[in-house]
């Protein structure tokens, strides 16, 4: 089988909220962890929610050639997508599902070509994305600012992805989010 479903969006779209309610519905999706750099939070498992790399464990894997993508993001922390990671979840005979922002997700279409689906989450508008990532309470007025001008820049990269999925109502974009890799895995 080896495919891959790649769910990119600016932040405040709805992406994870739909990977994971894919995950919990299809049970031969299983989630690529990233590794990443930054500290690992209170509420974070390492090997579930990230691979937590120290910056120098990080850049040997990335000279050994250990990272299918990576990048550096928000003041100097890198994340990144392993190979082993895949070769994990192939070997379990799963499809991989990747939760990545819309740099890694286009270094992932182009390494896996015909063997993934990239889909593009897409705000129904800047002014709905911002008060969605308001209602989080997880942002300071600066940080707000930097993922709203951050999303501006990705919102146009949205014609590189085979589908883009409006997230208006959540229910219709989870159910047409459920039939597009359905489709996928099926040919």
């Amino acid at each position: 089988m080896n495919k891959v479903i790649i769910f990119c969006a600016p932040s405040g779209s709805g992406k994870t909220t739909i990977v994971k309610h894919l995950l919990s519905v299809n049970k031969q999706l299983a989630f690529s962890v990233s590794a990443c750099t930054r500290a690992q939070r209170a509420n974070e498992v390492n090997g579930k929610d990230y691979y937590f790399l120290s910056h120098e464990d990080f850049k040997n894997k990335l000279v050994h050639g250990e990272f299918l993508e990576y990048e550096e993001v928000y003041g100097g922390n890198f994340y990144g997508t392993l190979k082993s990671e895949i070769d994990r979840i192939w070997s379990e005979g799963k499809v991989v599902i990747f939760d990545v922002d819309v740099v890694g997700g286009l270094n992932l279409k182009k390494y896996f070509k015909d063997k993934a689906l990239a889909i593009f989450v897409k705000p129904p508008s800047i002014e709905a994305l911002a008060k969605r990532l308001k209602d989080r309470s997880t942002e300071t007025e600066e940080t707000l600012q930097i993922r709203i001008g951050k999303a501006v820049l990705e919102l146009a990269y949205e014609n590189k992805f085979e589908t883009v999925l409006i997230n208006e109502n959540l229910a219709e974009a989870l159910a047409k989010a459920e039939q597009l890799v359905t489709d996928f895995i099926a040919k």
